[in-house]
């Protein structure tokens, strides 16, 4: 049994529309047009049902029609005994706007978010439904993950093994248990990042996370952020599930793309740095006074289908490394000697993230945007000088 292990990959597009027309007889919607996640359910059949029975009731309410409930097809049989004694069941959920709806490709994740708040709330007011966990949902990225090692991912998902499941992306993570026990729903990747480290500032990020939650305000969600999505962090998480859901309302609930949501969360050391731009140095400022750093060691991975990113603690105390091959791809890890067999001759870029610096890369440009292009960019975004 292992502490946790998991894999977070772009749509596969082409995988799950074979699969949608196999098993549904249904022809999926545009890319961006349909939303897809994996679920974990308590393993009693009535259980189940009931807990699909309150998420669509919330699907129909906020305008959200049901594609199809999908069993996803594993092996457990390398699983060890404490794995197995826990494994839930797990079903993907796939669903599209309703014929009412007029979302916007943004708006509709907004909706996804909230689908999966507002629902899951509902569910854990039962006790026995507890191991009800969303594991992702959204139209951009898919998440297979469980209390598994790194080696028993790949054969116990079965989708994963299939030749038509391909993406642009993955992030790969494998979790050594320190602060909180092992279980399905804390392994990582969460559902828009994975981190290798701990947050030492945790118990004081939850308390004025908690403090603020009355003082919140959404251009989107209004009243319904307190109405339905608060609260934000839970005891029930761990310290890098209470950063993922702090990051996501971020970047969920206004306009901020993930990669400055996390700027903001893990900013570089910025206060006493006499080679800060003034424009830089008003956006820490400015946003010092609206969240506490999330500090201690830490290296972040983070997408959100769009971009795929990474950052390092402003102590630099995680390694953090990254390789560009002759092929286009980027290759970045926490830890030195992951990939043994790739070959010296194929690289022709390697470098390390340095202390609080980050790497991106967006898909839609094809590049990697440097650390001070992309902060000069956030940076003059809005008028935080004139702001501060």
């Amino acid at each position: 049994s292992g502490d946790g292990a998991g894999i977070l990959t772009g749509m596969p597009d082409g995988f799950l529309r074979r699969v949608v027309q196999e098993e549904f007889n249904k022809t999926l919607p545009p890319v961006g047009s349909y939303g897809a996640g994996n679920i974990f359910f308590p393993r009693d059949a009535a259980a189940v049902a009931e807990c699909k029975a309150a998420f669509e009731r919330h699907m129909a309410r906020l305008n959200i029609e049901l594609i199809g409930w999908r069993k996803v097809p594993v092996d457990n049989s390398e699983l060890g005994p404490t794995s197995l004694e826990s494994e839930p069941h797990t079903e993907m959920l796939l669903v599209k706007p309703g014929e009412a709806a007029a979302f916007s490709p943004a708006d509709f994740n907004r909706e996804l978010y909230r689908l999966r708040i507002a629902a899951a709330k509902e569910i854990h007011q039962t006790p026995a439904f507890e191991d009800f966990y969303v594991s992702s949902l959204n139209t951009g990225t898919l998440v297979y993950k469980g209390q598994l090692t790194p080696e028993q991912v790949w054969g116990y998902f079965k989708d994963l093994q299939q030749p038509d499941y391909t993406s642009h992306l993955a992030l790969v993570h494998s979790r050594f248990s320190t602060n909180t026990f092992p279980s399905w729903s804390r392994a990582q990747p969460f559902r828009s990042l994975c981190h290798n480290g701990e947050i030492n500032t945790l118990r004081g990020n939850k308390n004025m996370m908690r403090s603020r939650e009355a003082l919140l305000e959404s251009r989107y969600f209004g009243s319904i952020l307190k109405d339905e999505i608060t609260p934000i962090c839970s005891d029930d998480m761990s310290d890098s599930g209470n950063f993922d859901a702090v990051a996501e309302l971020l970047n969920k609930g206004g306009d901020r793309p993930l990669h400055e949501a996390v700027m903001m969360m893990v900013p570089e050391a910025w206060q006493q740095n006499p080679h800060l731009s003034d424009d830089k140095r008003a956006f820490y400022s400015y946003y010092a006074n609206m969240m506490e750093p999330w500090d201690g060691p830490a290296m972040m991975s983070f997408t959100d289908g769009r971009y795929v990113g990474a950052c390092l603690d402003r102590n630099g105390l995680r390694p953090s490394r990254y390789y560009v091959t002759r092929d286009d791809r980027v290759l970045l890890s926490s830890e030195v000697g992951v990939l043994v067999h790739l070959q010296d001759d194929l690289c022709v870029r390697k470098e390390r993230l340095e202390p609080g610096k980050m790497f991106l890369i967006d898909f839609e440009e094809g590049r990697i945007i440097p650390d001070g292009e992309l902060k000069a960019k956030m940076s003059t975004a809005r008028p935080y000088r004139e702001w501060m």
